[in-house]
């Protein structure tokens, strides 16, 4: 079932989340609930908190761009990129890399809002698989970036919140009437 999105100026956007404790069938429907709601709203990842649900748990799927990684490993073996999405991600704890980009990025929580983020190249994040054991997962560019992005949310932070200042400039009075069309302050 599709899910309404919940955007940015609800509260529950800034809630640090809390862990989930077992696989339950609840969370399989959520989680089926989440890959629905991100394929119709044309995203590539969705976490929980962004459909009202403030527990730590994300969904991603970067499949569209099978070159936006140039390694993948999970606990140290090589893996393919199609094999592992949609990526469901539960309980993340991230270890960053040195190296920085900086990209456009946006979010479903922010209609039409897009904005530079500089965020680590690549990285190492502990993370609970859906149906499997807890497992370490190294990877870098777009997939990296989709797990710090949505990482973020499970912990109240938003990405215009690392957004540059030049970038979060220029977009405060569209973000500003994108709230007052929402209903939001």
């Amino acid at each position: 079932m599709v899910r309404e999105i919940v955007i940015f100026g609800d509260p529950v956007l800034r809630e640090k989340c809390a862990k989930v404790e077992s696989f339950s069938d609840e969370i399989k429907s959520l989680v089926d609930d989440m890959l629905e709601t991100m394929v119709s709203a044309e995203g590539i990842g969705l976490a929980a908190p962004q459909i009202g649900v403030p527990i730590q748990l994300a969904v991603i799927d970067v499949s569209h761009d099978p070159e936006c990684v140039s390694y993948l490993k999970i606990d140290g073996k090589e893996v393919q990129l199609k094999d592992i999405m949609p990526l469901v991600f539960i309980n993340p704890e991230l270890e960053y890399g040195e190296k920085d980009d900086v990209m456009s990025e946006g979010c479903l929580s922010f209609p039409d809002i897009r904005g530079d983020v500089i965020r680590p190249y690549d990285l190492k994040v502990s993370l609970d698989i859906m149906g499997s054991k807890r497992v370490t997962l190294e990877t870098d560019g777009l997939l990296a970036r989709a797990i710090q992005h949505e990482t973020d949310h499970l912990n109240g932070i938003l990405f215009t919140d690392r957004m540059q200042a030049t970038s979060k400039l220029a977009l405060r009075g569209k973000i500003k009437r994108m709230q007052k069309e929402h209903g939001l302050k």
